[in-house]
Formats: structure tokens, sequence, C-alpha cells
């Protein structure tokens, strides 16, 4: 009998332990990870007994992932945070992330959050161009005959912040999916990832290309021969979204989790390690014109757009 109360005790405890948030926490993320960590390690400070696992990889290896798990049975995480919007909402699509509304985010811009994802940064994407080179001040000019098989840009398959550069050339007038046809037919070359843009150009194997401010930014401050060209018709940008997953094994800390990224403390974390945090309670050196679209009308076009680029880049 003693036994067996002492198993029921401890079963007490530990249902006690789950119910205060207490337990391991699984983030999934395409987020950089110095941001990640620094984040991670702040929420630590103020929950000291909330073990986080963090499962970091690009955009395209954590569909693939997480496709894997709900083939096998469910998405094994408690939180997704990634890098924008319309990957995110395919998720909410399926019904796959809880709605409900966190402290803090009343706070963040229109626009920049629906009713189970809200954002945590802002990335933009702007052009670069090797320092010898004399720079294209719009987006258009980069299917100029002068850049003829000299541009680079990441796959919007596989970069969650290419994804949402091709949301915004799909929907904007002037651009649609022609902007990648002709890029096509003047020779434009798709790589992987931004980083790999930065080092295209920074090599000399492309005269420009289509990047993150972010890591551009990085590259010239590290004494890459690069040049950030800000677009004067305004650099893309998108924001960095998070969500609690439906069926989340430990919700209570989740939820704690997304309310302490929406909080200044964790916002100066993430502007401390580069990026624009999404409150507009921190300031923010913003390098030009911005431009940017409502998501809400792509949100249910994520396929389309995506065989739409196929069929002209392939992959």
């Amino acid at each position: 009998m003693r036994l067996a109360s002492l198993i029921a005790a401890l079963a007490i405890l530990v249902a006690s332990c789950a119910a205060d948030g207490e337990g391991v926490l699984r983030i999934y993320t395409s987020v950089t990870q110095g941001t990640v960590d620094s984040v991670v390690e702040g929420f630590g400070m103020l929950h000291p007994d909330v073990e986080v696992e963090v499962f970091r990889a690009p955009t395209g290896e954590l569909t693939a992932r997480l496709a894997a798990e709900q083939r096998e049975g469910g998405i094994q995480a408690d939180i997704l945070w990634l890098t924008d919007p319309l990957s995110m909402q395919q998720y909410a699509g399926d019904g796959l992330l809880s709605v409900w509304e966190p402290e803090g985010a009343g706070s963040l811009p229109p626009g920049y959050s629906t009713d189970s994802f809200w954002g945590t940064r802002i990335l933009t994407m702007v052009m670069i161009a090797g320092t010898d080179v004399e720079p294209p001040e719009t987006w258009i000019e980069l299917t100029s005959e002068r850049f003829e098989g000299a541009v680079a840009f990441p796959d919007p398959g596989f970069a969650g912040s290419s994804f949402a550069v091709l949301g915004y050339f799909a929907e904007t007038e002037g651009y649609g999916f022609d902007f990648y046809r002709v890029l096509a037919a003047n020779g434009a070359v798709q790589v992987n990832a931004p980083g790999e843009v930065v080092t295209g150009v920074a090599e000399g194997r492309f005269e420009a290309g289509i990047t993150l401010e972010f890591s551009a930014r990085n590259a010239v401050e590290a004494g890459s021969p690069i040049q950030i060209i800000w677009p004067r018709d305004g650099a893309i940008a998108l924001y960095s979204p998070i969500a609690v997953v439906e069926s989340a094994d430990d919700r209570a800390s989740a939820e704690d989790f997304v309310e302490y990224v929406l909080t200044p403390n964790a916002q100066r974390r993430i502007g401390a390690t580069g990026w624009q945090p999404i409150s507009p309670e921190i300031e923010w050196d913003v390098g030009g014109p911005v431009v940017t679209v409502d998501w809400s009308v792509l949100f249910d076009r994520q396929q389309e757009l995506l065989d739409g680029y196929r069929a002209i880049f392939g992959g």
C-alpha cells in the first residue's frame, strides 16, 4: 500500500509540474541560431524549470521534416518559429496551429499577425552588387541586358525569405511571374540560400543578386567586397511568425514562450542579434523605403506560387 501511495503521489507531482509549464519545450525553427539561442536564454532566466529543445533547419528542410512527422502520426513540436508568413499559413490552413491571443499581440503592427501566429521580427530583402559594379537602382534593372547571366537569387522552395519575395512580385503590378520569366530568359541563376547569393557576388561569380539585408550587412562588416543596394522602389519587408502547435505536449510553456518573444526584453535580444524587432517600441534604423504585400491575399496561394515559379525555373 505504501508503494502504491508513493507512485500515486509521484504521478500527481508530475502532473502538477506539467500543469505549471515545467517539462520539455520543443521548438522547430528556421530562425538564425544566434537569435534563437539568445531568446531561449532570456526565456530560461524566467522559466528555469523548462527544458528547451531546438531543431533548426532551412525552411525547405523543416517543411520536409514536418510533413514526415504528419505522415507518421503528428507533429512533435510544441512551437513553430518560421521565417515567413506564407510558410506558416499552410499549417494554419490545415488546422495544426492553436488559435488564441498572447499577451502583447495587440501591440504588433497591423497586418503582421493572425489569430494563430504572430510576427517576431521584420526581414528585408535587398539587392547587392560587387564593389566594382555599377549598381542597379530598382528591382526591374536586374532584368536588363547588362546583367545577362550575372544575377543570383535564392530558391523560394528552400528559403522562406525568397518564398515571400516570390509572393510579393507575383502580387505586385508591373512584376508578376513575368518578372521571373524575364530573369530566366536573361540567364539569372537560382542558388539555395540568401547567403549563397552573397558569397557568389563576393567571389565575382555574379555581378548582382537578391538577398537578405541581414546577410549582406554582416558580409560588408566582415570586409566582403560587395555593396548593399536599397532599391529606390523599396526593399521587400516580410515578418517572421511564431505559433503554438495545436497538439503541443506542453501548451502552457509554449504559450509562455510566445508571450515572452513579444516582450521588450526578447525584442531587444532579437535586435542585438542583427534583426529588426517587430515591436515599434524598439528603435531601429531602416535603410530606406520599404514595401510589403497583404499577406492574407496570398495565404491560399502557396502551392500555386511555387508551381508557377517551378514552371519557369524547374526544380
